[in-house]
């Protein structure tokens, strides 16, 4: 009978030899090829204008439509446009371009890398506080109180409360809270007594904010809770924020000229961290999510959180822990922190 013997080659494998033959074949095509630092210059190009935006945000003028604020409101998203510009380089093989879209990778994670993990010790503190813009369309409000009560929050401020929907939240509220107060269009549910309780005037001629001081068994804290103008973005005036930036400047007066020692500030102000237009109140105060928060701590549109605008922030007083809650009947995300008093 004959027979037939075959000799393996190895050609046919895919272990490590097969691997690396393929990365040395990729290796020396690049090396080979001439126009490796004369193709993507258009994507180098956009790669280092990108990472001019995210390093000289603060520059870009707001005389045009408020641009600059409208940037450092969705300032971390630009970083979606590094790997598109990578695998652009790659499929281009550009070394011109991949090399160019290192400054903006680099940028984006010295400014946002520390936002991806979560910053919170998970133990201590002496307060817990939220703060939930209810939305004055609410079809829930009961269910959205108790979700908001369910957090386990000490102080909870409401924001965009209506006349109508004021007595369901005070009745959904009042098992867990027993001092409240509600003042225009916000309000402050408290387990610990309120004193000092007046509306706040941030120059709209109607009240969307207040201040009241919280005694809570490790002393006094003086909560503030705001709701800053809203914010819009048209064809024919860009950005329009000229209403939320005033409020937002005498907002940071009021609080300069606090006399307690720690102050929280609860609400929703149309605005993040990196919105040079809130500067009046950042410049004086910390944010708990950026100190001690769990990622970014996106609260809006609820559906699909694409900004925090929601704000929790502190002075003279230790963030702990920081974090979004479960969604309601809201367009908005309650959000939380635990704070060292």
């Amino acid at each position: 009978m004959a027979q037939a013997y075959v000799t393996e080659t190895g050609s046919g494998g895919s272990g490590p030899d097969r691997q690396g033959s393929r990365l040395r074949r990729l290796a020396d095509g690049w090396r080979g090829d001439r126009g490796i630092w004369r193709r993507g210059i258009v994507t180098a190009a956009v790669a280092v204008l990108l990472a001019l935006v995210m390093l000289f945000h603060a520059q870009i003028p707001n005389g045009i439509g408020n641009l600059g604020s409208l940037i450092e409101t969705f300032l971390p998203w630009l970083g979606v446009l590094i790997p598109v510009l990578f695998v652009i380089g790659f499929v281009r093989k550009s070394a011109t371009a991949l090399i160019a879209v290192l400054l903006p990778a680099v940028i984006w994670t010295g400014s946002f890398g520390g936002l991806i993990t979560t910053k919170s010790s998970g133990t201590g503190g002496d307060l817990t506080v939220a703060t939930h813009n209810v939305n004055a369309e609410n079809a829930d409000p009961a269910g959205t109180a108790r979700d908001v009560a369910a957090s386990g929050a000490d102080v909870v401020a409401l924001e965009e409360l209506t006349a109508d929907a004021v007595p369901t939240y005070e009745k959904a509220l009042a098992g867990t809270y027993k001092y409240h107060s509600v003042q225009g269009t916000v309000g402050l549910w408290s387990k610990y007594p309120l004193t000092d309780t007046l509306p706040v005037d941030i120059k709209l001629g109607w009240t969307r904010a207040m201040r009241t001081t919280v005694n809570s068994p490790k002393g006094e804290v003086a909560v503030y809770v705001a709701h800053l103008p809203s914010v819009r973005v048209k064809l024919d005036a860009g950005f329009t924020a000229n209403q939320r930036d005033a409020s937002a400047d005498a907002l940071g007066e009021a609080i300069a000229g606090e006399r307690v020692s720690k102050v929280v500030l609860l609400g929703d102000l149309n605005g993040t961290m990196n919105d040079r237009a809130l500067n009046a109140v950042t410049s004086q105060m910390r944010s708990t999510q950026g100190a001690a928060g769990d990622g970014f701590g996106f609260s809006w549109p609820a559906s699909f959180p694409m900004a925090r605008i929601d704000q929790i922030m502190v002075k003279g007083v230790e963030p702990v822990s920081s974090w979004t809650l479960p969604e309601t009947g809201s367009d908005h995300l309650p959000i939380a922190a635990r704070v060292e008093l």
